[in-house]
């Protein structure tokens, strides 16, 4: 009298799901790293109720003791037009400024003005509301 279970279990494990998980959570850390753009310089940014994620070209940081920089690079204030000039040429760009909630708003609107005369959509980068 043999008695052979009818149901025999298979030791093998199947990695095919795993990898599965571990490709998308691969492409789900490579997309939202790509909205994470650091300014050049330390900005500590105001808050706002509403963020919107807008592509950077170009990027103008002040920090609060009104140190300028331009795409990283640190530039002085009287450079601010000559490096948007030189960057935006023959082309309508997006310029997002990054500026401490310290530095007085004539500054802000010295370098949102520059932007908009040639011609750049400016936007102000915030953070949200916790």
């Amino acid at each position: 009298m043999g008695l052979q279970s009818k149901n025999k279990i298979e030791a093998a494990f199947s990695m095919s799901s795993m990898t599965d998980i571990i490709f998308l959570l691969l492409i789900f850390f490579m997309l939202t790293s790509s909205f994470i753009t650091p300014s050049g310089l330390p900005v500590n940014l105001p808050s706002s109720e509403t963020s919107d994620i807008v592509m950077q070209e170009v990027t103008v940081s002040i920090t609060k003791d009104l140190k300028y920089a331009v795409n990283d690079r640190q530039v002085n204030r009287s450079e601010i037009k000559n490096e948007l000039t030189s960057l935006l040429k023959n082309k309508q760009g997006y310029v997002v400024l990054h500026i401490d909630k310290e530095v007085p708003v004539e500054h802000l609107v010295e370098v949102g003005g520059i932007a908009a005369s040639l011609e750049a959509n400016v936007t102000i980068a915030t953070k949200p509301y916790k």
